[in-house]
């Protein structure tokens, strides 16, 4: 449910931005999930609504995110409290130790004590004092009873429960940071796996329509050709043309034929493409029938386009770059993290424990207590390992920035690659709009020559070839123009708009002002220096390096 309710409120706005002239959209439209003879028909909208709810790149991308909540909830334990119970009952039969005392075995003989006797002795009884006194004894000390066979208990248990926490160290509050930063940067990564299948869905819809065309296309060239060569023969039957222009129709419909073959062919392959693109499933009870059917026709709208509007616009809005910059900000904490290892470390650990007896198993002749730790440490010398680490991590944050402004050089490439396609194929359907026109009125005349016998009839074929050309031609100018629109979108960000619909998907630091991308800001975030400030450091730099 929720990723449905996520996918509706991507496509309600997206609807709005790219309304459709499809028909039949709401009647048509199945899921495919039914009898084997019905057939999964989608409009553009549908086909991007299944896409968002069924796609694996992007449900992987979305797993992505929870596997950072994960990652956070993991590394931030670390600066929170810890409570560990332990528990050790111990039973030890009391055959195998013989007369037992805490563990030991004494048994007295005539000529001494076997090891373990003395121990057991300065547990049960009072030492002898080693400090002799110098005055002579009032009364004589009557003999103290000795216990010389005190049997222990066979059963012995001890329980604790003890807590710790940490109160400072230079690693886990940078590392913390950083989670949420990884957090971040699959949130974006999520929201550009999005706009790319928006765009693929697109192309692969208006590929399969302009396939669909083009065998239109080619069965009307067929079925000309047939009617000439069907003309040609019935001439040839009645004496008035030779052999020759027999022959020349039957070649030409058979030339024409292969092509009629492929365009069927791309027109099944396109169809197999969206559907696994859709995440649709083989259907063996339709056996060779076709996954889905799209219903809709290829648009041309014409858009007037700011290139340097929409280079910056695709900067600000390219969830491409708002990730970069939150694997920026990750590498700038773990630079830190790394760093905190030369601070001192605090650790406090308290609890309570509960030990039985060692002479008898009886709970309430127990020893309890409470106990409490503070631990400190500091490294002060480790031969250069922290700041080996620190040199690695510092590394890699400069080639995170360093990556950033390759991303910005190639955000502004593919806007302008798409603003130079879309105005290309614009042309070329301008172009091709008036030669089709052309085209066809040349193939009307050539007809009426030869059958008033003023032409020939290779004029025909040639006029026959030039319009499936010019028509050829217009269809693919109108799929590139779509497709190119949709990069377009994709690549300034504009493929669909956001309202943070994607329930809790969106963390709340990616609507702040730490992921704007566009052109005043650099890598981090911070205010760029201008030119002149560039130009002068550079220069100071090279008169340092380099005296005259």
């Amino acid at each position: 449910m929720r990723n449905f309710l996520l996918s509706l409120g991507i496509l309600a706005t997206f609807g709005l931005l790219c309304p459709s002239s499809f028909g039949g959209s709401e009647t048509r439209y199945r899921t495919g999930t039914g009898s084997a003879g019905r057939v999964p028909t989608f409009t553009l909208d549908q086909a991007i609504l299944t896409a968002l709810q069924q796609n694996p790149t992007l449900l992987n991308a979305e797993q992505e995110i929870k596997r950072t909540k994960g990652v956070i909830i993991q590394v931030r334990a670390q600066a929170l409290p810890q409570v560990n119970a332990r528990a050790e009952f111990e039973w030890i039969d009391p055959n195998l130790t013989g007369a037992r005392i805490f563990g030991t075995t004494s048994t007295t003989t005539g000529t001494g004590t076997t090891p373990g006797a003395a121990g057991a002795a300065a547990l049960v009884e009072s030492p002898r004092s080693q400090v002799r006194d110098v005055q002579p004894p009032l009364a004589a000390a009557s003999p103290t009873p000795s216990i010389t066979n005190a049997q222990g208990s066979d059963v012995s248990y001890s329980i604790s429960v003890l807590g710790s926490q940490l109160i400072f160290n230079g690693t886990t509050f940078p590392q913390i940071r950083g989670t949420f930063f990884q957090r971040d940067s699959a949130y974006f990564a999520f929201r550009n796996v999005l706009d790319s299948l928006i765009a693929t869905v697109k192309t692969q819809f208006y590929q399969i329509v302009v396939n669909r065309e083009l065998i239109t296309v080619n069965e009307e060239s067929v079925h000309l050709l047939e009617s000439q060569l069907k003309d040609q023969q019935n001439r040839f039957e009645a004496g008035t043309v030779p052999r020759f222009n027999v022959l020349q129709a039957e070649v030409a419909l058979y030339n024409q034929l292969p092509l009629l073959i492929t365009a069927q062919n791309n027109y099944r392959i396109s169809k197999l493409t969206l559907a696994k693109t859709l995440g649709l499933y083989f259907e063996p009870r339709r056996g060779e029938n076709p996954p889905l059917e799209v219903v809709g026709e290829m648009p041309y709208t014409p858009r007037t386009i700011n290139l340097a509007d929409a280079i910056e616009m695709g900067k600000e809005r390219r969830p491409f770059l708002k990730q970069a910059r939150a694997n920026v900000l990750n590498q700038l904490q773990q630079v830190r993290a790394t760093a905190g290892q030369w601070l001192p470390t605090i650790t406090t650990t308290g609890g309570g424990e509960w030990v039985s007896s060692p002479v008898n198993s009886s709970w309430h002749d127990i020893s309890k207590g409470w106990l409490a730790i503070v631990q400190g440490s500091v490294p002060i010398w480790d031969s250069g390992a922290i700041a080996g680490q620190v040199i690695q991590q510092r590394a890699l944050f400069s080639e995170a920035k360093i990556t950033y402004d390759d991303d910005v050089r190639q955000v502004e490439l593919e806007i302008q690659q798409a603003y130079s396609t879309l105005q290309q194929n614009q042309e070329l359907i301008k172009s091709q709009e008036k030669n089709v026109e052309l085209a066809d009125e040349a193939l009307r005349l050539a007809k009426a020559r030869l059958d008033a016998g003023a032409g020939v009839q290779l004029d025909v074929l040639n006029a026959q070839v030039q319009l499936l050309t010019a028509q050829s031609t217009r269809l693919q100018a109108l799929f590139g123009y779509n497709s190119s629109l949709a990069e377009f979108n994709r690549a300034t960000g504009a493929q669909s708009t956001y309202h943070e619909m994607f329930a809790n998907l969106a963390p709340r630091a990616t609507k702040t002002k730490t992921y704007y991308t566009g052109s005043g800001v650099d890598a981090e975030g911070k205010p760029k220096q201008s030119d002149d400030t560039v130009v002068r450091s550079s220069i100071r730099r090279s008169r340092t390096s380099y005296p005259k």
